[in-house]
């Protein structure tokens, strides 16, 4: 029997995608859960699984293809069960268009077959290591136009300015010291900053509601609940899932939150509904080394928090000089709807709940 391979659904907003890969061929055996493919929208890279095992024997799309969501790309037979981790004894008939034998002919000239992605990356390392000087030119992926697009729009549409504080980490790091071990024996996630962050964004917003708002036509939308958008560093570029009801949520249950988040973005297996809906962005520059930074908008919101190096540095606490972990903070919001002096407090706010830990735990 044949078990047809389909496209899944992209989410409401998105049409169609983008073939970038496949991680079986024609003639292979698949086990359940075996990845098939690979499709790239404008917001997400998506794996497409096995529902059956078999042997994969069609395939009716090819890379660089563009598919739609409930499409058909190819067929399994489930009839001929085999050992996915043999290689396939032999062939199966094939849909072949002119583009497929041509890629085929390839491969065959190919030491090893590889992936176009691999194909690219192996050309790019040879002019590097050419004494030559050359360059090349690869088309942007989907992804990348689709962030590159949203950016622009950002900076286009809304009034972006961005307000700057430091904040003290000590009293955060201590606690992490104290109760770091014991929280992570307790809960299963390491006690981290963000977080803190989270709690503090949570608390602060509770005070300013206009950061978790937006402008649509002419009215303002307003939020009674807050879905943070943790940005994430993929290989494939950044993406932006949404923690929902962070506001309802205790730091081991913001961890736990974040950390499914993240393995799942940079496993691709994040799904169009992850990356719906965030109300108030937060950036960590400082993971990748930055000092400071003027984060972008991520449209609609009306607010983004960056977050950077921690660095020992000189202050002055009771007249005194001592060294500190310091932060520095950025907010980037949207100045149509909010004040600098709304912007300002707010930042005021996160930096003291922070310092003051304490205030996290007590809702205050």
């Amino acid at each position: 029997m044949d078990i047809e391979i389909k496209v899944p659904s992209l989410g409401e907003s998105e049409s169609e995608a983008t073939l970038i890969s496949w991680l079986k061929q024609p003639g292979d055996p698949v086990a359940i859960d075996d990845v098939l493919a690979e499709i790239e929208s404008d917001k997400i890279t998506m794996e497409i699984t096995a529902l059956d095992a078999g042997i994969l024997k069609n395939a009716f799309k090819q890379v660089d293809d563009l598919v739609e969501p409930g499409e058909i790309i190819g067929l399994i037979d489930d009839s001929i069960v085999a050992d996915a981790s043999a290689p396939a004894e032999q062939p199966v008939e094939t849909v072949t268009t002119p583009a497929a034998a041509n890629e085929n002919n390839n491969v065959e000239k190919e030491s090893s077959p590889a992936p176009v992605e691999m194909k690219k990356e192996s050309s790019l390392i040879k002019v590097v290591a050419s004494s030559e000087r050359c360059e090349e030119r690869v088309p942007m992926t989907r992804l990348r136009k689709r962030i590159a697009e949203r950016l622009k729009s950002a900076q286009n549409t809304a009034a972006m300015l961005t307000t700057f504080n430091e904040v003290n980490l000590q009293a955060v790091i201590d606690l992490r010291s104290r109760y770091g071990k014991g929280f992570q024996e307790k809960h299963g996630v390491k006690l981290g900053f963000m977080s803190f962050f989270v709690r503090a964004v949570s608390q602060a917003i509770s005070k300013y509601p206009a950061l978790n708002a937006y402008i649509e036509a002419d009215e303002i939308v307003y939020h009674n609940y807050l879905d943070v958008g943790i940005a994430v560093s993929t290989e494939k570029g950044l993406v932006v899932p949404a923690l929902r009801d962070a506001h309802l949520m205790n730091l081991a249950q913001i961890e736990q939150g974040i950390s499914k988040l993240a393995v799942k973005a940079r496993d691709g297996g994040l799904l169009p509904d992850d990356l719906k809906g965030g109300t108030f962005s937060i950036t960590n520059g400082g993971v990748f080394g930055s000092m400071l930074s003027t984060p972008i908008l991520n449209p609609p919101q009306s607010g983004i928090l960056g977050m950077h190096t921690i660095q020992k540095r000189a202050v002055v606490e009771n007249d005194t000089i001592v060294i500190r972990p310091m932060m520095y903070l950025a907010l980037s919001y949207d100045h149509r709807l909010i004040d600098g002096s709304d912007a300002v407090r707010f930042l005021v706010a996160v930096k003291e709940a922070l310092e003051y830990p304490g205030s996290l735990t007590l809702d205050l």
